[in-house]
């Protein structure tokens, strides 16, 4: 089985709500917003957490308020995403465009609700309480929330919408020139925020880029039962397309077992038993793609919910994973496209431009990485949703072109006092 059911089930969980800890360093608030003992796997657990439930209660019960409905939008993202390796965090997703979602007004709101699963009020009320329960110090997850508004005099905030993502999601806003330093700024927060896994989220800033919305989370957990030197053994993967592929597999006894029609697989648990891994294998002969397209999130709780408590003998690949994904195109599929209109866009409870140019997102980046081995697994993710100013895209430039084809001068100067540094000359390239 491919890793994609895996990255995905990895990142359901994480958005369930069943997991722990918050922290990291957020942009500093604008002055106008002033804002146990050992064991082997093959020993089963003196106590178990009953069928029924999970750390003593149901899926659904365990989620704040709807958050389980994260499952359905995971879901539904998964089945759009090209066939092969995918991973999603959708916990990193419905924070950056929960953001979003307070800035966005009439139907271009009604669109981000449609497309997320919530209300802005279901989904509000539901990250504040997730947020607000997660340890903020000494949890395995570390997950951080900021704004980055350009300087741009003709940009108007509305104080509301800060407010709201401040209150709902912890996220401190920072007014600044967009330039080289703020692109530095917004990829070292995602840097220090996912622990190094993920380098950073923009490779440059856009001249008509007026909002950055960020999320970024680290994900670091030990086995509940590390595997032993023994139970790392060489294997064989089989890849969609046939091939034969060399791999380290972790074998192990679990004792959780999920059955539906179309799958079995397991749970293992990380250390507190408040995190699980879930890996699911499509039955035999049906392919992964095929199992994907019939998801569902009632298709997962109902397999949550309904595990069984038996000895369950499992092997699984140690394996990475990492991703790279723009989100507009699928979020506009499941009926978010207003919010990406240059014309139909309606972010007026986010803020205005003075002489008028319309606000629209532009792009939302997603970046995911996963480490999964005997001693636990490593994950980190970032999403970044970006609001430009719309003119530049109803109104295209000209596109100029310079073709160095002939003799041509060059230097390199400093751009704040003029310096030449370097000047010269190109005549042949001989």
């Amino acid at each position: 089985m491919k890793r994609r059911t895996i990255s995905l089930l990895l990142c359901a969980l994480l958005a369930l709500g069943m997991l722990a800890g918050c922290s990291g360093k957020a942009p500093a608030a604008p002055e106008e917003t002033a804002a146990e003992p050992s064991r082997t796997s093959a020993e089963k657990p003196a106590e178990l957490p009953p069928a029924e439930s999970l750390a003593g209660e149901t899926w659904e019960e365990a989620a704040p308020a709807d958050l389980a409905r994260a499952l359905d939008l995971a879901a539904a993202l998964l089945r759009l995403c090209p066939e092969g390796n995918t991973l999603l965090s959708p916990a990193s997703i419905l924070c950056a465009l929960g953001m979003a979602l307070n800035g966005a007004a009439g139907e271009t709101r009604e669109g981000l609700e449609e497309a997320l699963g919530f209300t802005a009020g279901e989904l509000n009320a539901a990250m504040e309480a997730w947020l607000a329960a997660l340890d903020r110090e000494d949890g395995p997850l570390h997950l951080a929330d900021g704004i980055w508004i350009s300087d741009d005099p003709e940009l108007e905030i509305e104080p509301g919408f800060l407010a709201q993502c401040r209150e709902k999601y912890a996220a401190a806003a920072e007014r600044l020139a967009f330039d080289g330093k703020a692109l530095e700024e917004i990829n070292a927060f995602v840097r220090e925020n996912t622990a190094g896994m993920i380098d950073g989220i923009l490779d440059a800033i856009p001249r008509d880029a007026m909002v950055y919305l960020v999320s970024a989370l680290a994900f670091e957990a030990d086995w509940e039962t590390v595997y032993r030197e023994d139970q790392v053994r060489p294997g064989y993967f089989t890849a969609a397309d046939g091939a034969e592929q060399k791999a380290e597999f972790l074998h192990s006894t679990e004792w959780s077992y999920l059955e539906d029609g179309n799958s079995r697989g397991f749970l293992k648990y990380y250390e507190g038993r408040r995190w699980a891994f879930a890996a699911l294998l499509p039955e035999e002969g049906m392919s992964l793609s095929a199992y994907i397209d019939g998801l569902s999130g009632e298709k997962f709780r109902s397999l949550l919910e309904t595990k069984q408590e038996v000895k369950v003998e499992t092997s699984m690949p140690k394996f990475t994973a990492q991703d790279d994904l723009e989100l507009g195109s699928l979020l506009a599929a499941l009926g978010a496209a207003d919010a990406f209109d240059p014309e139909r866009a309606d972010f007026s409870a986010l803020g205005c431009c003075k002489k008028g140019e319309n606000l629209c997102i532009s792009r939302v980046l997603h970046r995911t990485c996963l480490k999964l081995d005997e001693k636990g697994t490593q994950a980190g993710a970032a999403t970044a949703v970006e609001i430009v100013k719309a003119t530049a895209l109803m109104e295209p430039e000209p596109v100029r072109r310079v073709d160095l084809d002939r003799p041509f001068l060059y230097l390199l100067l400093d751009t704040e006092s003029g310096m030449p540094l370097f000047i010269g000359t190109v005549s042949s390239l001989e």
